[in-house]
């Protein structure tokens, strides 16, 4: 089966190999364009094309007003379908129906749940429990296309959003494989999605960072596992700025003290109040360092009982 592949993070590599190693001819890979990154601020390319260019495979850039030019050299691939994998643009026409197996999307939700762009994210901090990986034939809206497989996986209560990730990166490997296998047998039928119980969960921003102290510890817990690793979360603590890494429910019993003030602190953690319980603390980090442990993190920053965070 030929396949044009158009994805760019990390997300989408176990996808891109997957092709490769169960031996789909893979005719040509678009991604975004290399970006600067890392202190250094070099230019790199993305996860995507660093493993297509290690394979061996043709890359293609998608930059801005570069629609026309990419679809005219998929099209000219003929390739059998297009499988794409946040990819981050929107398809159109011709090219969504014009491969004959169609536009294959590799989603990580349960749609018709959390459709858009960060759904593993919202999902975490709106308290989901489970989740999954949906693979879709794609029209012209943002993930309403008919699901042709999906496959659920429970979030742990300390999983972050990176581990659910890389999680749903795998199974929607495996599943695509599968997928396209039964596609091209004609052992599927799409299922057309409804809007019932539909949700969108837009683009992640640092807007969401500043954590809400005055919430009850499990939501103030979903906020800083779901925002991990990108765009984390963060609090005042004076003038200074400090990023919370990971931490764990501590108590639910209502503190007298106001939220965002540090309870007790040891080894173990940094036990701060919330509108409704208490959070420990257990890794911390100043921006531009490393994350630490907090036992280490307190060895080199300040922190005393009584002391406030504020957001």
């Amino acid at each position: 089966m030929k396949i044009a592949f158009m994805g760019s993070p990390d997300f989408a590599v176990p996808s891109l190999e997957a092709l490769v190693e169960n031996r789909f001819e893979v005719c040509l890979v678009v991604t975004q364009p290399d970006r600067r990154a890392g202190r250094g601020r070099k230019m790199l390319p993305t996860a995507v094309k660093a493993v297509a260019q290690n394979q061996g495979l043709r890359v293609m850039d998608f930059g801005k007003g570069d629609g026309k030019t990419v679809t005219e050299a998929i099209l000219a691939e003929e390739p059998d379908a297009v499988v794409v994998v946040a990819f981050g643009h929107i398809l159109r026409e011709p090219l969504l129906s014009s491969p004959p197996l169609g536009c294959i999307n590799v989603h990580a939700s349960l749609l018709p749940r959390w459709r858009g762009v960060s759904p593993v994210q919202y999902a975490m901090m709106h308290g989901d429990t489970w989740t999954g990986v949906t693979i879709m034939n794609m029209d012209q809206g943002v993930d309403t296309g008919p699901v042709l497989a999906q496959r659920a996986i429970g979030i742990g209560p300390d999983d972050t959003a990176g581990d659910v990730l890389d999680n749903l990166a795998g199974q929607g490997a495996d599943l695509l494989i599968h997928t396209l296998r039964d596609l091209a047998n004609g052992r599927i039928k799409p299922m057309g999605q409804t809007d019932a119980g539909a949700v969108y969960a837009p683009k992640l921003t640092k807007t969401l960072s500043a954590v809400r102290w005055d919430r009850e510890v499990i939501t103030v817990h979903n906020q800083i596992r779901a925002l991990s690793p990108w765009p984390g979360t963060t609090s005042f603590l004076g003038e200074k700025i400090i990023k919370v890494t990971s931490a764990r429910p501590m108590s639910y019993l209502v503190s007298e003290k106001d939220p965002g003030t540090v309870l007790s602190l040891g080894e173990a953690g940094v036990q701060v109040a919330c509108g409704e319980g208490s959070i420990l603390l257990t890794g911390l980090q100043v921006p531009g360092k490393r994350p630490l442990p907090v036992a280490e993190f307190l060895r080199g920053f300040e922190i005393r009982v009584g002391d406030v965070f504020c957001s």
